[in-house]
């Protein structure tokens, strides 16, 4: 009898992650099509049963620059300069809505999705990369509002002007991209097996708000308040939002020192939030 060695050529082989650092950016593409999947049902299903549905998108952030005019501009006196307030309030919005867009998003990875993840084998980390682009459609939509706006105050004879910088202002948005993932990666895994957790979210975020220079300038808040400035100078959104600002406005001023700050943390922040992820995506499903 003739003993033959057959061998078989499996397309993909699932496999335990063996390495605590486990991006596998490889499998994340050969999975592209689910990818563009969950941002479609991003995008759609998010408010398919609402009446206004995408116009959401727009009156939030309208809505806000218009309550942040009035109580900060016109109460509190802040001077945005030759800039109208309401303008400058929506740039920093803008901005600000793409990151907690995002940390929301995915902060809820682990415990929206316990469904799908228990059933079918695919990256988990394709869940929050898809929030993150399909954010990158509705923050889309809301700058578009700011150019228009920005066009009508032009138009009006205001003296507004870009800066020669604002080339790199798609570099900050991606940064701010970033930071909201590694957080929101971060945060999920905390909250499969500490519940109390997510509470704290959307306190955490309206007080963060408060700390990174959304409605006024980072230069304010150091005359105002010298003894208390160094927490939003430690704060890394503050100064994506500044800069954005400076590049869209040309007002106030651009840190290099700074920036350079922002991008170490990002780092860091990403890095960290994917060696717990993976780690959390091992016994996810026996604590969620």
């Amino acid at each position: 009898m003739n003993n033959t060695n057959t061998t078989n050529d499996w397309l993909f082989e699932i496999t335990p992650k063996n390495n605590f650092f486990t991006l596998n950016l490889k499998e994340v593409w050969q999975y592209r099509d689910l990818l563009f999947l969950f941002v479609k049902r991003d995008v759609i299903t998010v408010y398919k049963q609402t009446v206004l549905g995408p116009l959401w998108y727009l009156i939030q952030p309208l809505f806000t620059s218009v309550t942040f005019t009035i109580i900060f501009n016109n109460v509190a006196g802040i001077n945005t300069g030759n800039v109208p307030p309401f303008l400058f309030n929506l740039a920093g919005i803008t901005v600000w809505n793409y990151f907690t867009a995002c940390l929301n998003g995915t902060s809820d990875t682990f415990k929206a999705n316990a469904g799908i993840f228990g059933k079918v084998y695919f990256p988990r980390i394709i869940t929050p990369i898809s929030v993150v682009i399909s954010n990158l459609i509705k923050f889309g939509i809301q700058f578009f509002i700011f150019i228009a706006f920005y066009c009508y105050y032009y138009i009006q004879g205001r003296d507004l002007s870009l800066n020669g910088m604002v080339l790199f202002f798609p570099l900050l948005i991606v940064v701010m991209g970033i930071l909201g993932l590694g957080l929101g990666m971060l945060i999920s895994s905390m909250v499969t097996k500490y519940r109390d957790f997510s509470y704290l979210i959307t306190f955490g975020i309206q007080l963060l708000m408060y700390l990174s220079a959304v409605m006024y300038p980072m230069e304010l808040i150091k005359q105002k308040l010298p003894a208390y400035g160094w927490i939003v100078q430690y704060n890394p959104l503050a100064y994506i939002i500044e800069t954005s600002r400076y590049m869209l406005l040309n007002v106030g001023e651009i840190s290099l020192s700074g920036l350079l700050y922002t991008f170490v943390v990002t780092i860091a922040v990403f890095v960290i939030g994917i060696l717990v992820f993976n780690k959390t995506e091992k016994s996810f499903i026996d604590t969620v």
